[in-house]
């Protein structure tokens, strides 16, 4: 068996569920939207990180906050199911596209499933 066979075998047999997790880094100003793109399309909830800081091409961004929360960058982060990702991603594409960010889409494995449908 491949490996990729074992950790999917490991994860079930402990009794974990496989999910989708985005992680999405946008100015203050944009973070609002993204929210409501979440909420728009089934995620049950969001964790939100004011004053992340990070190098990228943009340049350098401190992470503490100089004026109000819309002059700092800020990280949300959700978990969904498989089937509700397709959708997700055709809300967040645009926000991107029409300032800075970046977004990161990775397979999660979560104890509590029925906390994420």
């Amino acid at each position: 068996m491949d490996t990729m066979g074992n950790t999917l075998e490991t994860m079930e047999t402990a009794g974990l569920s496989r999910m989708t997790k985005v992680e999405i880094v946008v100015e203050g100003a944009d973070s609002h939207s993204v929210r409501e793109v979440f909420r728009a399309n089934g995620a049950s909830g969001f964790t939100s990180l004011s004053g992340v800081s990070g190098l990228g091409h943009g340049g350098y961004h401190q992470g503490r906050l100089i004026f109000n929360e819309q002059a700092t960058l800020e990280l949300l982060i959700t978990v969904v199911p498989e089937e509700r990702i397709e959708s997700l991603m055709a809300g967040l594409r645009p926000i991107l596209e029409s300032s800075s960010g970046v977004m990161f889409v990775t397979e999660t494995w979560v104890s509590r499933p029925e906390y994420f449908e």
